[in-house]
């Protein structure tokens, strides 16, 4: 096992392979996503991924990183801060953000913002149940699965759904692309864009 301090070098160090590609469009509703990096109860690197409450209005029981649409005045590091702390209870000072993806429009309105954040030995993480059905802590080694990515076709769409193999399940773009872009920027240090993935017709409400 990689000691947790190369782990967070060597991705650091991949992050800034790349410069973050910006969106503009203020038609777009803002919004910030964290793709938090601590050990599971193996001590092995893992990020946490969410499974949303059922009894949310948009997006229910989808999986997700924490995260969502900017308060007032907040910046989009602040939003991903503040949404980490609020679903998952994972409070975390801005000194741990470690990189930043590219931000991706979404088909629902929104231009989601990802953060990359190293939280280490994370305390006990506690899921929000108003929001947060479920959270998992998914070793890194799980985006390396070889079905992953899987591209599939749709008729409503010329653009490929972009799906990521994780447990039993397959998770799909925005998170999925997303979580692509980190495998292959942050972990093996391809510099990747997947903006022009498609996101699959019910995330598109």
């Amino acid at each position: 096992m990689t000691a947790p301090s190369g782990v967070r070098m060597r991705l650091e160090r991949n992050l800034a392979l790349q410069d973050a590609h910006i969106v503009t469009d203020h038609a777009l509703k803002a919004a910030a996503v964290a793709i938090a990096v601590l050990e599971d109860e193996a001590g092995e690197p893992a990020f946490v991924l969410t499974r949303r409450s059922g009894n949310l209005r948009r997006h229910a029981r989808q999986w997700a990183l924490p995260g969502g649409r900017l308060d007032p005045g907040e910046t989009a590091l602040e939003a991903a801060l503040r949404e980490m702390d609020e679903e998952i209870g994972l409070r975390l000072a801005p000194e741990s953000l470690i990189g930043r993806l590219d931000d991706y429009p979404t088909r629902s309105g929104y231009n989601i913002t990802p953060f990359i954040f190293w939280a280490g030995r994370a305390p006990k993480l506690t899921a929000n149940p108003d929001e947060v059905h479920a959270l998992y802590r998914i070793p890194l080694v799980e985006l390396d699965r070889p079905e992953s990515p899987d591209l599939i076709a749709i008729p409503e769409s010329d653009r490929p759904v972009l799906r990521m193999a994780i447990m039993e399940d397959m998770v799909h773009a925005p998170t999925a692309a997303l979580l692509y872009q980190f495998r292959e920027l942050a972990m093996h240090g391809r510099p990747t864009r997947v903006a022009h993935y498609e996101q699959p017709v019910f995330a598109w409400r």
